[in-house]
Formats: structure tokens, C-alpha cells, sequence
């Protein structure tokens, strides 16, 4: 059985090619959840050396344990559907649950893009989004068992 909540959206982006179906090996969440627990470890290892970049692999690692969501539902962004596709299914079909990935990508894009000239991580805002992977990752370990291909 499907997961039922978001699912008009869900329909919807894939009508619109932000996101397309897969199947087989390419539909294993578990894949990712690893990946992502990577990416952490490689974000903890450089924080206190380059907290800019330690923040973007943070966000990394979290875009990876949620992507985890909706590969394992048969589904993946497409270049259409980019990130922000992802933060459209996990607010449709989690609610509030995985909010947190919404903060984290905004400011990696601050980041990323320099939207404000000279803005910088430090290191408490990256020990922050550190312990909000954790909590990611750990809620997405707890849904995939739930979770069948939409």
C-alpha cells in the first residue's frame, strides 16, 4: 500500500516531470541512507577547518537521507524538479516531520550563492545543522520500514 498523504502532489510533480518513477535497484532508500551518514561524517571531519564547507556537506548528507524517502518509493528528482522538488514531497507527504531540510537548504543556497557578500558558517551554526542530520537521518531510518513504491 502506497503512502497515501501527498499523494495529488506527488501526482502532480510527476506529471510535470519534477520527478520521475524508477524501479528495481535504483528504488532502495537504504542506499542513500548510508551515503548520507557518509556525507555527515565527511562534514564533522572539516568543520572546525572550513565550516563553510562543512555546512554544505551537512545539507548534502541531509538532501541524501531524505532523497532516501523518495527513492524508496519508486521516486527521484529530476534536473526539472532539482532540490527544492525534494522539500515539495517531504512537506506534502511528512508535514513538519522533516522541516529542518527546508532550513538547511535555504542556507546552503545563502551559502553556495553568496547571496549576502562576506556571510560565512561558523562553527555553532554548523555543529547545529550537524545534530539536525542526525535527527534526519534518524527519522528517515524510522519511515523506510513504512514505505512501499508509489
Amino acid at each position: 500500500m502506497r503512502w497515501s498523504q501527498g499523494e495529488a502532489v506527488v501526482t502532480r510533480l510527476i506529471r510535470e516531470r519534477r520527478l520521475q518513477q524508477v524501479a528495481g535497484a535504483e528504488s532502495d532508500g537504504t542506499v542513500w541512507v548510508r551515503r548520507a551518514a557518509r556525507t555527515a561524517t565527511a562534514a564533522r571531519a572539516v568543520a572546525d577547518i572550513d565550516p563553510d564547507s562543512a555546512f554544505v556537506l551537512t545539507y548534502d548528507a541531509a538532501r541524501q537521507a531524505c532523497t532516501a524517502l523518495l527513492v524508496h518509493q519508486g521516486l527521484r528528482p529530476t534536473t526539472e524538479g532539482g532540490h527544492y522538488v525534494i522539500e515539495e514531497v517531504l512537506r506534502a507527504q511528512f508535514g513538519d516531520l522533516l522541516r529542518r531540510f527546508s532550513v538547511l537548504r535555504r542556507r546552503r543556497n545563502e551559502l553556495e550563492y553568496l547571496t549576502l557578500s562576506g556571510d560565512r558558517a561558523d562553527i555553532d551554526e554548523v555543529t547545529t545543522a550537524l545534530d539536525d542530520i542526525e535527527q534526519i537521518i534518524q527519522a528517515v531510518e524510522r519511515l523506510l520500514p513504512n514505505l512501499s513504491r508509489f
